[in-house]
């Protein structure tokens, strides 16, 4: 009984402390944290959540776990806050973000890295059996996750679609307006976590680091969080990295339960490593009076030597790059990583240039550099649009440009590296490796999330104007980012397009692009269904067949349809390893995207919506789809544009008119 009743008094004993529970770590130095993945605590005492390995994820937690319920099963009042830093390898290009979460273990098995920030994978995000409350500061753009911006906060309950967000910034104590801040400056800055568990109300407010804590909230959340939290969790950190390199820092917590958390001591708190290189000694530059004349004929010779190589290097710097440009890259650097543009180091070269693997000698970032041709008229024009424009898109989707040089009459396009190449190798030709369809049907979606992101949730309207497989790329896990950017152009949102030069890639030409000249995102719509096809099916949207005409693969796909044999169009290489009721949809969207009418063509919000299976899928025979509107190439205006093409292009313009004509003669 004596001890039954001391076991019963240190139970309560240490409930009490848990329920008061706090810490303080005025950097991570002593700390008894629970690591894992890439996470560790430097020598100086910074908490580093990630490193310089892509595709990776790190955790960091209170090692104990926390009462957070008192007996009537309502959550306690807490209160955090952090000091943080993002700090990228290239400036003004991030990778993923930093999230405190409040969950039931320390671990996340089966999470994934990159946009899930180790929390969760595309099974377990938004399960409301996860019992996760996070906060996240978000510096990547993610349209499946519904995110604002790529610079946000962000507050998520058991999945990465926030249920409350705002962009990264703090409101002045004076008026409450928001200032805004950059999450990826590299700069420490502070963040406060508060629940008032009387009010049931979340608050998050962020502020740089010396400004201390305004008394207005950035983000308020008024919910209950009894259903959410089990009676004890794990508070912690999780980050991840995806293909562009950033670190992650934390330079102290505080934590409180039933309180406000201690405030942190920002002297002690220890120094984030230096960005930049030490300045080097002029020592050696500095000749000596009484040095001999051989010493002084070396230095000659070596300032010789320097003024060569700056020659060699020399680079050129106009104003519009002062405010439009994006990071910068010296040309010598450039010329190291591409082994002096060897043609050993060519990956693939076309009317726009050609283009270089390298890995930069400092921070052994794998590149791809794109140098533009000089000799057209037309270069400076295209690499001024994509310096200007495309230096600002970030989307996991899209190939993000990294930087740029210009070095005399040479124009240098810096680009993330896509290791597994662009996706049509993976189709045509009988490849040695072939993509399964679900990783078809995942790069499909990637896409489709992209090319939204271009046409109506970017800043202005973006139309590629060439999408087709052999300009979506493959990161390390075989996610598609739509490249090549050289034919876009931008329009701002509700006015006309301004060009009328025909430029594109045959077979994903929407006819009224051919006679008037103009892009739209419904032509940018008909090449995605081109798209859809080629992918589907593993053909070129014009392709040749042994003992017979070129084969056109829209009207195949069509007369299949016609016939209700839609699945024979598939790809062959699939085996019997796909869903059927996907392939279906897929073959079918590539039709209705197809459509020679504009109007009639889904934006690209509708496809997204299809592919996710959030909008049925209309029946195709209710839009009266007939040859006439999937004609691939009407005749009429395309005389003059089909001479600029050889004879065998020439060729397939007028046969791929003579199928749809014959499929159904009735349907003109």
């Amino acid at each position: 009984m004596f001890f039954q009743a001391v076991l019963l008094v240190s139970s309560l004993v240490c409930l009490a402390v848990s329920q008061d529970l706090s810490f303080l770590y005025n950097g991570f130095r002593s700390a008894n944290l629970s690591l894992d993945g890439l996470a560790e605590i430097t020598s100086s005492g910074l908490l580093k959540l990630t490193n310089d390995t892509k595709q990776q994820k790190g955790h960091a937690f209170f090692p104990n776990p926390i009462n957070f319920k008192n007996s009537n099963g309502s959550v306690f009042t807490f209160s955090t806050t952090f000091v943080f830093a993002i700090v990228p390898e290239i400036s003004s290009v991030s990778g993923h973000g930093i999230v405190f979460v409040i969950a039931p273990t320390k671990g996340f098995p089966g999470s994934r890295p990159s946009q899930f920030l180790g929390l969760f994978n595309e099974t377990t995000n938004g399960n409301k059996t996860n019992h996760v409350v996070a906060v996240e500061l978000d510096t990547i753009y993610s349209s499946e996750f519904g995110d604002i911006d790529d610079n946000h906060v962000g507050i998520d309950i058991n999945g990465l679609r926030s249920e409350v967000s705002a962009s990264a910034g703090y409101r002045t104590n004076s008026s409450g307006k928001l200032t805004n801040l950059t999450l990826i400056s590299g700069q420490p800055m502070q963040i406060w976590v508060d629940y008032d568990g009387a009010r049931k109300q979340l608050d998050v407010t962020l502020a740089p680091i010396n400004i201390g804590k305004p008394r207005f909230p950035l983000l308020s959340l008024a919910l209950d969080l009894s259903p959410i939290l089990r009676d004890t969790m794990y508070v912690g950190f999780s980050s991840s990295t995806g293909s562009v390199l950033t670190s992650h820092y934390v330079l102290g917590w505080s934590y409180k339960m039933n309180g406000p958390a201690q405030a942190l001591d920002l002297s002690q708190l220890p120094k984030l490593p230096r960005i930049g290189h030490k300045k080097r000694s002029k020592f050696l530059t500095v000749g000596l009076p009484t040095i001999s004349v051989s010493l002084a004929f070396i230095v000659i010779s070596g300032l010789v030597y320097f003024i060569r190589r700056k020659r060699k290097f020399a680079e050129v710097l106009e104003d519009w790059e002062l405010d439009y440009g994006p990071h910068r890259f010296k040309y010598k650097d450039l010329y190291i990583a591409t082994k002096g543009f060897r043609d050993k180091e060519l990956l693939g070269s076309g009317g726009f240039g050609r283009v270089y693997k390298g890995v930069l000698p400092t921070s052994k970032i794998e590149i791809a550099v794109k140098k533009v041709s000089h000799e057209s008229r037309q270069g400076m024009k295209v690499f001024v649009a994509e310096i200007v424009s495309i230096g600002r898109l970030r989307h996991r989707n899209l190939v993000t440009l990294l930087g740029y040089c210009r070095r005399k009459g040479e124009l240098l396009l810096v680009y993330d590296y896509m290791p597994n190449g662009s996706l049509d190798k993976y189709l045509y030709d009988q490849p040695r490796v072939t993509l399964n369809w679900e990783q078809r049907f995942k790069v499909i979606k990637g896409v489709a999330s992209g090319l939204l992101y271009l046409h109506e949730e970017w800043e202005q309207v973006v139309i590629h104007r060439d999408v087709k497989a052999s300009n979506v790329l493959l990161d390390g896990e075989l996610n598609g980012r739509l490249g090549d950017f050289g034919l876009a152009r931008l329009y701002d949102h509700g006015t006309d397009p301004q060009t009328t030069h025909i430029v594109g890639t045959l077979g994903y030409l929407a006819p009224e692009h051919t006679r008037t000249g103009k892009a739209t995102t419904k032509t940018d719509v008909f090449a995605f269904g081109a798209f859809l096809l080629e992918v589907a099916c593993g053909r070129r949207p014009i392709g040749r067949r042994e003992q017979a005409e070129d084969l056109i693969l829209l009207d195949w796909v069509f007369s299949l349809w016609v016939r209700g044999e839609m699945l024979e169009a598939r790809d062959p290489n699939l085996g019997r390893d796909y869903i059927a009721e996907e392939v279906e949809m897929v073959l079918q969207l590539g039709l209705l995207c197809s459509h020679s009418e504009p109007e009639i063509r889904p934006s690209m919000r509708q496809i997204v919506q299809f592919l996710e299976w959030d909008t049925p899928l209309p029946e195709l025979s209710s839009l009266g789809l007939s040859a006439s509107g999937l004609t691939f190439a009407n005749p009429e205006g395309f005389s003059d544009f089909a001479m600029s093409y050889p004879s065998s292009m020439n060729n397939a313009f007028s046969h791929s008119s003579s199928i749809a004509e014959s499929l159904l003669s009735g349907g003109r």
